[in-house]
Parts: structure tokens; sequence; C-alpha cells
């Protein structure tokens, strides 16, 4: 067994597809290939995965990740409609769209590069960047100045630690990187006070939900201490991105839309970013 290959712990039932991050003495050091999940293993607990696709746990992913692109790909062309709607009784002049624009910190670069994969099939402007969930807190600090983003969501990698008793849920030390996250969430919140202004979308899997709301998120993994899957926040991204800026986001909607539900992520209402203008501008 090496760093980079795919295995399932015996010990789950090979629930969940990981790759192997790096081997330590007895252990390795594991990443979902599908859910934002960090994770450790004992080496004899590990088995290697020659076809992924094989396997039950990412069938099941597959469907799901199905069903929730059909939703995306409905809520943009819903969007669509709902423009031409508002903009054609009023005038004959051409009007343009502008889709809220995201800024996108990842703790994974192969989730990173899916998520700006679907930002753009979906039309929504998005600037992504992959960097360890320590040093989201402080780059955010100098770029959200830069780049003044209308969405920001802030993910990678996490996991509650096993050894631990139920009252210790609520325990930010017992989590791999949400207090990452909730510092990052901070900075944001310092640099926009008002939910409206500044919508934030944070967590992994199994992520605080509870501090990360009070620090200043709209939307916050994982209610239930559950699994995501990588690209949930994307998607709440898009919807708050294609959701008119009179309207506020379809909370059910939203939710229910992602992979994981609503034990993976909540929040709270929030107007959308999206807004149309007149006169289209004349490409010279």
């Amino acid at each position: 067994m090496k760093q980079g290959d795919l295995v399932v712990r015996k010990s789950y039932g090979g629930d969940v597809l990981f790759r192997v991050e790096a081997i330590l003495t007895q252990s390795a050091l594991l990443k979902g290939t599908d859910y934002r999940l960090l994770a450790d293993a004992p080496l004899p607990d590990l088995s290697t995965v020659s076809d992924p696709e094989s396997t039950r746990a990412a069938q099941q992913v597959r469907i799901k990740v199905k069903d929730s692109l059909e939703k995306m790909n409905t809520l943009k062309q819903r969007m669509a409609v709902s423009a031409n709607e508002r903009m054609r009784p009023q005038t004959d002049a051409s009007y343009f769209e502008m889709p809220g624009r995201v800024l996108h910190l990842d703790g994974d670069n192969n989730y990173l590069k899916k998520s700006m994969q679907l930002y753009g099939t979906m039309g929504v402007p998005a600037q992504g960047l992959y960097l360890h969930e320590s040093q989201m807190a402080d780059v955010l600090y100098r770029l959200l100045p830069q780049t003044r983003p209308d969405i920001v969501v802030i993910t990678g990698h996490d996991g509650v630690l096993k050894h631990r008793t139920q009252s210790e849920v609520y325990n930010l030390t017992n989590y791999k990187n949400s207090q990452n996250f909730v510092n990052a969430v901070r900075v944001a919140r310092q640099y926009e006070k008002n939910r409206d202004g500044l919508i934030v979308v944070a967590g992994a899997c199994q992520s605080h939900f509870e501090a990360l709301l009070q620090a200043g998120s709209n939307f916050a993994s994982s209610p239930g201490r559950i699994l995501i899957h990588a690209l949930d926040p994307v998607y709440i991204a898009i919807k708050a991105s294609l959701t008119p800026i009179r309207d506020t986001i379809n909370l059910p909607e939203v939710i229910h839309g992602t992979i994981s539900g609503i034990d993976g992520v909540g929040g709270i209402e929030s107007l959308g970013r999206f807004r149309v203008g007149l006169p289209k501008p004349k490409i010279t």
C-alpha cells in the first residue's frame, strides 16, 4: 500500500472510498474521494480498491450526484425564464445578467477542480484557491478586499473524533478542522457584517454546524454530524448566485437539493445575489 492508493475501511464495511494521503508508522491518513472526510485508520483495516466504480458506495453516490445536477440545471433554466418574464414586458432593450460572484477556498485540490468545473458549467463566475484549512482565515483577510465576492465558500476536509462522549460533540477541540473553518468565517464577518451583503457557506464532513452558524455563516455543515458530498457547498453557492437579489433563497429547496440533505447541510434565510441590468453593454 502506498500514497495515492484507493482504499476502503473493513471495519466500516467499505462505506466510503478514500485516497491514501500519507502512510504513517502503523496507520494511514485518508481523504474521502467523494465525501469531505478526513480520517485515519490502521493499515490492516484497509483494503485497496482497483475498480472504484464497482463499489456499492460509489454507485450510490453517482445516483445522488446525478439527481443533484439535474436540480441545478432546472434551477438555471427557471432563473433564465424568470429574468425574461420580468424584463420583456417592460422594455424591448436587451438586458444582461449578473450572477453572484463566488470566492471558493478548498482544502482539497481535486475537489477544487471539480467545483470550478461545475461553476463554469452553470455560468457562475468563481475564483478558486487550494490551501490548507489552517491558512484560510489569513488568506481571506487579504483576499476579501481585493476580490469583493458576493459569496464565499470555506470548505475542505473535517471529521469528529471517534473517541469522545456524546456530550463532547459540541466541543470544537473534538473536530479536525471545524476551528479553522470558524476562524475563517469570523474573518469574513469582520469584512462584511451583513449576512445578505456576503453569503458565507462553510464546513465539510461532520463539521460543527452550530459553531459555524454562530460565527456568521449563512449555510453550514453538518447538523447531523454526517458525511457531506464534495459538491454540496458548491450546490448551495450556485443556488445563492442564481437566486434574484430581491428573493429569499428557498431553504427547503436548496437543502433538499444537496446530495447529503438536511442532516448534512443547514442554514438561515438569506437573499439571493443574482441581478439583471439594462441595457446590455455593447462589445467593441
